[in-house]
């Protein structure tokens, strides 16, 4: 069985409370078990972590290898800054796909350019929680036509 990390990076945690107009109502624990619920739907095990720090995100990027066969990563503002954290994916070399809650082209201009983008196998934005439904969906779908099983 194929094994997911779903990582959300900064300000994720206020899921539900922050900008609901924006992102939903949804809080992060009730999309980590949807995730996780769905995750047993199409066989592939997932795990969860959300991080404010990029380098905690960049430990667990590099924890993966190894542990897990692909990457969901929702790194939020750090999507538009960080190239440590596309530094990271690429040196790992797992299948990521880039998964955003709101449509980030349809938002401020900054939010258009992502450095996980070049790095990751798609990206998903704009349909909120069920953002990453999808993008468990399209991830799942890749490893079993790369990997089998």
């Amino acid at each position: 069985m194929h094994s997911i990390l779903v990582l959300n990076g900064p300000n994720l945690n206020l899921l539900g409370t922050r900008q609901p107009e924006v992102y939903g109502h949804t809080t992060l624990q009730m999309l980590e078990d949807q995730c996780v619920a769905h995750g047993k739907t199409i066989g592939v095990t997932v795990e969860t972590f959300q991080s404010n720090h990029e380098g905690a995100l960049i430990d667990a990027i590099h924890a993966a290898r190894g542990a897990h066969d692909g990457i969901i990563l929702n790194a939020g503002a750090y999507s538009h800054s960080s190239i440590a954290l596309m530094d990271a994916i690429s040196s790992v070399q797992l299948p990521v796909v880039e998964v955003h809650m709101s449509n980030i082209h349809a938002r401020e201009s900054f939010r258009h350019r992502s450095y996980i983008a070049p790095v990751a196998l798609g990206q998903i934005c704009g349909f909120g929680a069920r953002s990453y439904v999808l993008a468990l969906d399209a991830l799942a779908a890749h490893l079993r036509e790369k990997g089998g099983a």
